[in-house]
C-alpha cells in the first residue's frame, strides 16, 4: 500500500496546524495553562488538535484518532475566554469554526488503539514552544502495530542544518517503504535526506532533552563516556531529536527511565511518528532492551522500557554498552 492519500492528508492537516501555533506564538506569546496532572497546555495545543481532528475526520472518518488532549478543560465555565481564544485560531484556518464544533473536533482525538489508528501530538515540547525553542506537531498512521507514516511539522528548526540563522519550518514524512524527505513549512521541492552513516564513535554527536526530567542523564552520560563519545551534545527540545538524527546532524538519543525499575512507560503519540521517520531515513529505535517498540497495546508503550535511537551503524554497541552500564553495581541512581 502507498499511502500517497494519507501522507497528502496528513501534511495538509500538519502544515495547517504549524500555521496556527506560530499565529499564537507571535500575537499571545504562548500563554500556558495548567492541565489536572500539572503539566502545561497552551492555546495552541488544543487548537492544532481540533484542526488536525477535523481535517483527518473528513478524509479517513472510519479512522480512531488517539491524541494528547481533550476538552474537559476547555469545557469548564472559568475557561470562556480561553475557548474564545482557541475558536478565534481555529478560523484562522477554518473558517466556519464554532465554539462547539472546536469541543467536538478535540474530542474527535480521544480515540482507542484499532487495527488502524492515527496518534497525535499536537504540540510535543509545550515547554520549548512556550520559551521559543524548537518544538513539534507529531502525527502518524499506525495498522496493526506497525508505524507506517509518520509526519513532524518543526517550525522553529532551520532549513539547513549549516544555517543555523536562516530561514525556519521544515516537515519531516517518513512512510514505510518509501524513505524519509523533508520538506520547508514555507513550500518547496521534497528532499530525501539519510542519517549519518559514519561509525567512528569519537565523531558522533549525541542529542539530549533540555528537560533533565526526561529521562536519567546521570546514566546516559555514563553511557555515552564509555562508549567514548568526545563531540559536545546537542540539547533539543521535542521528538524534533527524531529528525534531527535522520538528517544526520546527530547521531544517538537515549531516555532511560528514573529509577531503572520505574513502572512508568511512555506515550504512544511521544515517539510514533519520529520512529517511522528515522527508521526509514536508515537509522533505528528500540527500547533499552533492543525490542521494537510496541505501538498496539495501548495509549503507552507498555510492552517497553527506555528508548534508543540512532543512526542504525552503532546501536548494537549502543545497547551492549546499556546492558553493562545498568547491571554495573556502582552507577549511582540518585536524583537528577
Amino acid at each position: 500500500m502507498s499511502y500517497q492519500r494519507e501522507k497528502q492528508v496528513a501534511i495538509q492537516a500538519v502544515t495547517a496546524a504549524a500555521q496556527l501555533c506560530e499565529q499564537v506564538r507571535q500575537e499571545e506569546g504562548s500563554l500556558t495553562l495548567t492541565k489536572p496532572d500539572r503539566s502545561p497546555v497552551t492555546v495552541a495545543d488544543f487548537g492544532t488538535q481540533a484542526v488536525i481532528c477535523r481535517v483527518l475526520a473528513e478524509a479517513f472518518p472510519g479512522d480512531s484518532i488517539v491524541g494528547e488532549e481533550n476538552s474537559s478543560l476547555l469545557r469548564q465555565p472559568a475557561m470562556t475566554q480561553q475557548l474564545t481564544g482557541v475558536t478565534h485560531y481555529v478560523k484562522s484556518q477554518i473558517a466556519e469554526a464554532t465554539p462547539e464544533t472546536i469541543i467536538t473536533w478535540i474530542d474527535r482525538g480521544t480515540g482507542q488503539v484499532a487495527d488502524r489508528y492515527w496518534t497525535l501530538d499536537p504540540i510535543d515540547g509545550t515547554k520549548g514552544y512556550v520559551r521559543g525553542d524548537n518544538y513539534a506537531i507529531a502525527l502518524a498512521l499506525i495498522e496493526d502495530g506497525e508505524v507506517k507514516l509518520g509526519v513532524l511539522g518543526c517550525p522553529a528548526l532551520p532549513i539547513h542544518p549549516n544555517q543555523p540563522d536562516g530561514d525556519r519550518g521544515v516537515l519531516f514524512v517518513g512512510v514505510k517503504g518509501q524513505g524519509t524527505t523533508l520538506i520547508p513549512l514555507a513550500g518547496g521541492q521534497p528532499q530525501t535526506i539519510r542519517i549519518n552513516e559514519c561509525d567512528r564513535i569519537e565523531s558522533l554527536r549525541l542529542v539530549k532533552s533540555v528537560e533533565s526530567s526526561h529521562g536519567n542523564p546521570e546514566l546516559e552520560v555514563a553511557i555515552t563516556q564509555s562508549l567514548g563519545f568526545t563531540t559536545p551534545s546537542l540539547q533539543i527540545d521535542s521528538m524534533v531529536k527524531y529528525g534531527i538524527i535522520a538528517r544526520g546532524e546527530a547521531d544517538l538519543y537515549i531516555r532511560l527511565p528514573f529509577p531503572l525499575e520505574s513502572s512508568k512507560r511512555q506515550n504512544i503519540w511521544d515517539h510514533a511518528a519520529g520512529v517511522v521517520i528515522l527508521e526509514e531515513a536508515g537509522g533505528r529505535v528500540t527500547d533499552m532492551y533492543g525490542k521494537p517498540l510496541d505501538f498496539a497495546c495501548g495509549t503507552k508503550l507498555f510492552n517497553n522500557q527506555g528508548i534508543i535511537a540512532s543512526n542504525g551503524a552503532i546501536h548494537d554497541a549502543v545497547l551492549a554498552t546499556v546492558a553493562q552500564e545498568i547491571q554495573a553495581p556502582e552507577t549511582s541512581q540518585s536524583t537528577p
